[in-house]
């Protein structure tokens, strides 16, 4: 297919019945800014069906990531889930979407906040440098149902801080705020409803958002991008524009669709 380059599936990891990820080879001509998205791409009956995927891998490694849903009716997941190492899969050559440092003004702390599978352009942007470089805190939430859809939790708390490289920022500057809402766990509770809650900002140690100093990127479900969006707005965040303007803080929009 025309704009698409074919990638093979090296690994495969399934995180519950409902989630899993994986990794492909990556085309030496792929270039992408950490945030960005694809499209993927797999033949049934023939056909390529495509959908946007966040990258979660960052853009120094060698191999690309994913992070996906399980919907045993979906058009495209239906099929993806069931993926073997070896197979091919169809990938954009040209990665886009809004989620990324450059469409930010200059502050002093970074939130992240995402639900579900809205976690994965933020692992690529919290392997990245520069984003320690930009900002003194960088504060990452994840939102989830069950304590099983905290994809990448180990990693984060035990293996990022001990980077050869990044280590020594993140273990300054990287806050991870996992919270799971039906199940008991250390973190309880809605993001959107943590954020309007003191407790929340004396847990993490900083101040309330403030339009002067915090940034942040939001990317989950659509309730959750429409209440925090709001929540923002409210507070006198203005959004990045679409002709470039920088802005407090960027929304992914790509993935409002319905699932599949």
């Amino acid at each position: 297919m025309k704009n698409f380059n074919i990638e093979h599936v090296l690994t495969i990891h399934h995180w519950n019945e409902n989630l899993f990820s994986f990794t492909t080879t990556r085309n030496e001509s792929l270039n992408f800014i950490n945030g960005h998205f694809v499209l993927i791409g797999i033949l049934i009956n023939d056909k390529p069906i495509m959908r946007a995927y966040s990258i979660v891998s960052a853009n120094y490694e060698k191999h690309l990531e994913f992070l996906s849903i399980k919907i045993q009716q979906g058009l495209l997941t239906s099929t993806l889930q069931n993926i073997k190492i070896g197979d091919k899969i169809f990938i954009s050559a040209k990665p886009v979407g809004t989620l990324i440092l450059d469409n930010l003004k200059p502050g002093k702390n970074l939130y992240l906040f995402s639900t579900g599978t809205g976690l994965a352009p933020f692992m690529s942007i919290i392997k990245d440098s520069s984003v320690y470089e930009r900002f003194d805190k960088i504060i990452l939430v994840h939102g989830v149902r069950l304590v099983s859809d905290l994809a990448y939790a180990s990693f984060i708390e035990n293996e990022l801080p001990s980077h050869k490289i990044l280590g020594n920022f993140i273990r300054k500057k990287l806050i991870y705020y996992p919270t799971v809402t039906r199940q008991d766990f250390k973190n309880y509770g809605r993001i959107t409803d943590l954020i309007m809650n003191k407790n929340f900002f004396e847990e993490i140690g900083l101040q309330e958002l403030n339009p002067e100093i915090d940034r942040a990127m939001i990317c989950g479900n659509p309730s959750m991008l429409t209440e925090i969006s709001n929540f923002l707005k409210n507070r006198g965040f203005k959004i990045s524009s679409a002709d470039g303007k920088m802005g407090d803080y960027v929304v992914e929009k790509a993935f409002l669709r319905k699932k599949s």
